[in-house]
C-alpha cells in the first residue's frame, strides 16, 4: 500500500458540528499525506474537493424532498419537544461510488436525514473493507433520539420512548432499535468517540456490545481560530472596548431544552443583582441566532450578530470576547467551546457531556454544577473578577494546541487506521 486512502461519508458538507468535524479531519489528514476525500448525501457548498452522491439536479431535488418529507412525517409521531429524533424511513446505497470502492478505509460520520438507514449501513459489509464510525451524537446506538438526557433505555432495548406520542414497548423507537441491531450484526465497524462521555455511553449501550471504541477528539483550524490582542480584536469586531464582553453562540427560544437557555437567563439575572452598578460594564453578544423575533429578553445590553458564515470573522469575535458562555445541557464535544479556547478566550459551561474534556475548572474556564443557574452565575462572577485574565487566555490556547491541534488528531486517526489494516 503506497498511500493510505480514506473516504469520509457525511450527510452534509460542513454545516453542523459533525459536518465541520468531518471536513476538518479530512483537511488534517490530507496535510499528513493521506489520500482523504469527503463524499456527502446533500451538498450545500461549492467546494470542489467535496464530492456527493447526486449526479444531476433531479436526483438532488429528490434527496432534498425526502429530507423535508421526513421532518414533516416525523411530527405525526413525536411530541412537541425540541429534542432531535431521526426515523429510518429513507436511505441510499453508497457502495458503487468509485471513491468508496477505491478506499482502504470507509469512515462514517453523521449519516441521518435519509442518508444511511440500517439496511444501507449493512450493505457496506459487501465491500469487505474496514469501517470506522465517529459518533457525533447518540443516534447510532439509540432507537432514534440524538440527545438522551436522563433516558437510559439505550442500555437495554429502546421502547416506551419519552419522545413519542404513542409510546409502548414495541413503539417506533423499538422498531428502529431492532433494525439497527440487525444491521450491526452484519457490519463490523470500529467506533471513534470524540469525548470520554461518548465513549462511556457507547460502552453502556446494548447495541454496541463487542464493538471496539477509541476516544479521539475532533480537531479545528488552529491557524484560523487563533488569539489576537483583545483591544485590537474588539475594534475589529466592532465591540465596545470599555465593556466586558460575554459571548454566546446560537440562542434559541426559552423553550429549547437542549441549549439550556432558561438557565442562562436566570444566571444573568443573578449576575446583574450581584454586580449592582458595575453591571453597566457588561455587554452580551450573541451569534448564530436566525432572527431576533424569538430571542429572550436579557438583563444586560445584548446585540445579535446573526449567523456568521466566515470563520475568519467568527475567530475575531471569539478573540474579542472576554468569556464565552455555553449553557448546553448535553453535548458531545461542542465546537464553539474548542473554537473559543483556540482563540484564547476562556469558557463558562455546565459540567456535562464532553465539555470537561476541553474545559479544566478554574484553569481555562469554569465548570458550573449541572443545571445550576447560581453556579453558572458564580462562574461569570469569578471570571469577571479574576486578577490574571491573561493567564486564563494563555491556558485556553495551550489546551487546544496540546490536545486538539490538526497534527495531533490526524496522527491519532492514522495510527487507528494502520492498526485496523495491520500495516
Amino acid at each position: 500500500m503506497d498511500i493510505l486512502k480514506v473516504v469520509h461519508l457525511n450527510t452534509y458538507d460542513g454545516n453542523g458540528g459533525a459536518g465541520r468535524a468531518c471536513v476538518r479531519l479530512n483537511r488534517a489528514l490530507t496535510d499528513q499525506g493521506i489520500e482523504s476525500k469527503v463524499i456527502v448525501h446533500y451538498k450545500f457548498g461549492k467546494n470542489p474537493d467535496i464530492g456527493d452522491f447526486n449526479t444531476n439536479l433531479l436526483q438532488k431535488g429528490y434527496i432534498a424532498a425526502t429530507i423535508i418529507l421526513e421532518r414533516i412525517l416525523a411530527k405525526r409521531y413525536l411530541k412537541a419537544l425540541k429534542t432531535p429524533f431521526s426515523f429510518a424511513w429513507f436511505g441510499r446505497s453508497v457502495i458503487h461510488h468509485p471513491d468508496v470502492e477505491a478506499a482502504d478505509i470507509i469512515h462514517l460520520h453523521w449519516v441521518n436525514h435519509g442518508f444511511l438507514d440500517p439496511k444501507h449501513i449493512a450493505e457496506i459489509a459487501k465491500l469487505k473493507k474496514p469501517v470506522v464510525w465517529t459518533f457525533h451524537d447518540s443516534n447510532a446506538f439509540t432507537g432514534g433520539c440524538h440527545v438522551r438526557y436522563t433516558c437510559d433505555h439505550f442500555k437495554n432495548e429502546c421502547g416506551n420512548c419519552p419522545l413519542l406520542k404513542n409510546a409502548d414497548p414495541d413503539d417506533q423507537s423499538h422498531k428502529i432499535w431492532k433494525q439497527k441491531r440487525a444491521a450491526y450484526d452484519v457490519l463490523n465497524f470500529n467506533i471513534v468517540a470524540p469525548s470520554a462521555w461518548m465513549q462511556k455511553s457507547v460502552k453502556e449501550s446494548s447495541l454496541m456490545k463487542g464493538k471496539t471504541v477509541e476516544q479521539i477528539p475532533n480537531t479545528l483550524e488552529t491557524d484560523i481560530f487563533k488569539p489576537m490582542d483583545k483591544s485590537l480584536a474588539k475594534e475589529k469586531a466592532g465591540f465596545p472596548k470599555d465593556k466586558y464582553i460575554l459571548l454566546s453562540g446560537f440562542m434559541p427560544s426559552r423553550k429549547d431544552m437542549h441549549k439550556g437557555t432558561s438557565y442562562l437567563l436566570e444566571s444573568l439575572e443573578l449576575l446583574k443583582e450581584r454586580l449592582g452598578a458595575k453591571a453597566r460594564n457588561i455587554e452580551l453578544v450573541v451569534f448564530g441566532n436566525r432572527n431576533t423575533e424569538d430571542v429572550p429578553e436579557f438583563p444586560f445590553r445584548a446585540s445579535f450578530l446573526g449567523t456568521i458564515g466566515d470563520d475568519e470573522r467568527l475567530s475575531v469575535c471569539y478573540a474579542a470576547a472576554d468569556a464565552f458562555l455555553i449553557p448546553s445541557l448535553e453535548d458531545n464535544l461542542p465546537y464553539t467551546v474548542m473554537e473559543s479556547l483556540s482563540c484564547g478566550t476562556p469558557v463558562i459551561a455546565f459540567t456535562t457531556g464532553g465539555i470537561p474534556d476541553m474545559v479544566k475548572h478554574e484553569y481555562n474556564g469554569y465548570l458550573a454544577e449541572y443545571r445550576s443557574s447560581e453556579s453558572f452565575a458564580n462562574g461569570m462572577e469569578w471570571m469577571i473578577h479574576h486578577t490574571d485574565r491573561e493567564r486564563l487566555n494563555r491556558n485556553a490556547r495551550q489546551t487546544v494546541m496540546e490536545k486538539f491541534s490538526e497534527e495531533v488528531i490526524a496522527t491519532r486517526h492514522i495510527e487507528l487506521y494502520k492498526h485496523i489494516l495491520k500495516i
